[in-house]
C-alpha cells in the first residue's frame, strides 16, 4: 500500500528539458504563478461546472498559477444553481471565460468547451480537482516530444480527508500501450488528460447523456485513432471527497451511445477486453442502483472477455441480492477495495 501524504505538503516533481539535465520543481498549491511573463502554451482548458462553488476557485486558481499559461480558460457552467459561475467570474482573470447554458450533462459541457477552444490541444479538468503548477509546462513538454499523439496523460495525486496518495498509473513515460496498461492502471483521467482538438471533433467529443464511463467511452475512440503518451509525474490532484462528484452519483441515461457498439471482432488489440472491463464496472453501478436487467444484459453480452472473469463473478453476486441489500454491499465493497489497493476512483 502506498503511503499517504497530508494535503498540505509538498511534493516534487521532477522533468527533464531536451537537452539538459534533471530538474526538480517543487509541488505545492500556491496560486503565485508566471502567467503574466512567458507567453501562453496552445493549450485551451475546459472546465466543466455543475454546483462546486465550495471548490471552483481553487480549480481555476490552480490554472492561473501554471508556470507556462494557457491560451484560454474556459468555465462551461452546466446549469448550476449554487452560485459557482459567479465565483469564476468574481476573480476577473482576462483568460477566463465563463459560459453558461441549461443543464445537459457533463459530456455536453466538455464538447462546448471544446468546441469553442481556439487552442490546438484541449487540456480538461473537474471543477473539483486541481493542477500542480508545472502541468501545462510538462504536458507541453511531453507534446514536443511526443507529437503524433492523440492524447497525453499525466500521474496524479488522490485527495482523501485531507491525505494524498499516488495514484495508480504507468511507471515509465512515453508513448504506452493504451488498453493493455489501462486494464489494471489509471492511463487518462479527465482531470489528467490533454487531447488533440481535432481528433476530438472528428469523433463527436464526448458521448452525451452518457452518465457514467463517457470519458473512458471516448478514450476507447481515440486510442484505436491515435497514440497515447503519459509521463508518471504527479501533476494533478484528484478529490475524491469533494462535493458532488459526478462519477459517485447515478443518474439514468438518455443516450444514443453505448458501450456494445463498441466492441469490435476484428481488434487485434486489447480494445474489446477494455471495454469488457469498463462497462462490467459500470453494470456494479447500474445493478447496485437496482438495475438488476441492465446489469444481466452487460454479463450476457461480455461474456467473451477471458481479463474480466472476478468483475463478471462479483456482478452475478451482486445482481442476485435483493435490491435493498445491494447499495450498502457495494459502498463496502467499494471501500474496502480503495484501503487495500488503492482502486476504484
Amino acid at each position: 500500500m502506498q503511503s499517504c501524504r497530508p494535503a498540505g505538503a509538498p511534493f516534487r516533481c521532477y522533468a527533464r528539458a531536451r537537452g539538459a539535465g534533471r530538474q526538480s520543481w517543487p509541488m505545492n498549491d500556491s496560486n503565485q504563478g508566471a502567467a503574466g511573463v512567458r507567453p501562453p502554451c496552445d493549450i485551451s482548458v475546459v472546465i466543466p461546472l455543475y454546483n462546486k462553488a465550495a471548490e471552483i476557485a481553487r480549480a481555476v486558481r490552480s490554472v492561473l498559477a501554471q508556470t507556462l499559461p494557457p491560451r484560454e480558460v474556459i468555465v462551461v457552467d452546466d446549469g448550476s444553481t449554487d452560485g459557482g459561475a459567479g465565483e469564476v467570474e468574481r476573480m476577473a482573470s482576462p483568460l477566463v471565460r465563463v459560459v453558461r447554458q441549461e443543464n445537459r450533462g457533463v459530456s455536453a459541457a466538455r464538447n462546448r468547451g471544446i468546441a469553442m477552444a481556439s487552442g490546438r490541444y484541449v487540456a480538461l479538468l473537474d471543477g473539483d480537482d486541481r493542477w500542480q503548477p508545472e502541468y501545462l509546462e510538462c504536458v507541453s513538454a511531453l507534446i514536443a516530444r511526443f507529437p503524433d499523439c492523440g492524447a497525453y496523460g499525466t500521474g496524479f495525486m488522490v485527495e482523501t480527508d485531507g491525505c494524498l496518495t499516488a495514484g495508480d498509473t504507468p511507471r515509465t513515460e512515453g508513448v504506452v500501450d493504451f488498453f493493455r496498461e489501462s486494464m489494471s492502471r489509471y492511463v487518462l483521467i479527465p482531470s489528467a488528460a490533454t487531447l488533440r482538438r481535432d481528433l476530438v471533433m472528428d469523433v463527436g467529443g464526448f458521448p452525451e447523456g452518457m452518465r457514467m464511463g463517457e470519458d473512458q467511452w471516448l478514450w476507447t475512440v481515440l486510442a484505436r485513432r491515435a497514440e497515447v503518451a503519459f509521463t508518471p509525474r504527479p501533476l494533478a490532484v484528484y478529490s475524491r471527497t469533494a462535493s458532488n462528484r459526478s462519477a459517485a452519483i447515478f443518474r439514468p441515461e438518455h443516450t444514443a451511445r453505448s458501450f456494445y457498439e463498441l466492441y469490435d471482432p476484428a481488434a487485434t488489440d486489447l480494445s474489446n477486453e477494455y471495454i469488457a472491463r469498463v462497462a462490467l464496472g459500470k453494470a456494479l453501478v447500474q445493478s447496485a442502483s437496482g438495475d438488476t436487467a441492465s446489469a444481466a444484459e452487460a454479463l450476457r453480452f461480455f461474456s467473451y472477455s477471458r481479463l474480466s472473469r472476478r468483475i463478471m463473478f462479483k456482478l452475478r453476486i451482486l445482481n442476485a441480492l435483493p435490491r435493498c441489500m445491494r447499495p450498502a454491499v457495494m459502498a463496502a465493497y467499494n471501500r474496502l477495495a480503495w484501503a487495500v489497493a488503492h482502486k476504484g476512483l
